[in-house]
């Protein structure tokens, strides 16, 4: 299990061959990139920050959950910080199991937890020279459902 932070580009070639074990019959990768809209509005770049202390702590937690909570052998998950651009990755997970079933279903709960419980904030730079700090309304709403904040 591994959880970095970045302020380089993600290489998921390495990242993918770290992953290999040859006793796993399944591996699932999931990769969130940068898009150029959001709620409507065209988004030209984005700039990540983090507690990084704190978000390696909640993410190996997180990464712990998986293992305990799904039949998988292995998980490494990285976020990028900085400014980046559209099309770039913004953060990459990787699972390994015996069986496929239960690397998708960790791989979901890891994304999911992540959007959640790190304190990783998303400022989206828009084309009309705005820019803004990004709630998002989806894992607000799973946190309230999860009992983690209230309204």
């Amino acid at each position: 299990m591994y959880f970095e932070i970045s302020e380089t580009p993600i290489d998921i070639i390495e990242r993918r061959t770290r992953m290999v074990q040859y006793h796993a019959g399944g591996y699932v990768s999931f990769e969130g990139w940068i898009r150029d809209h959001n709620h409507g509005k065209e988004v030209r770049s984005l700039e990540y920050q983090a507690y990084p202390a704190l978000a390696g702590t909640e993410a190996e937690k997180i990464l712990q959950e998986a293992k305990d909570q799904f039949a998988i052998d292995d998980c490494d998950v990285v976020h990028r910080v900085g400014h980046l651009d559209v099309g770039e990755i913004a953060v990459w997970v990787g699972v390994t199991a015996a069986h496929r079933g239960a690397a998708f279903d960790a791989c979901e709960y890891i994304i999911d937890e992540l959007k959640i419980r790190v304190p990783i904030w998303k400022n989206e730079h828009y084309l009309n020279g705005k820019s803004g700090w990004v709630e998002c309304h989806e894992c607000k709403k799973k946190a309230i459902e999860k009992g983690l904040i209230h309204e």
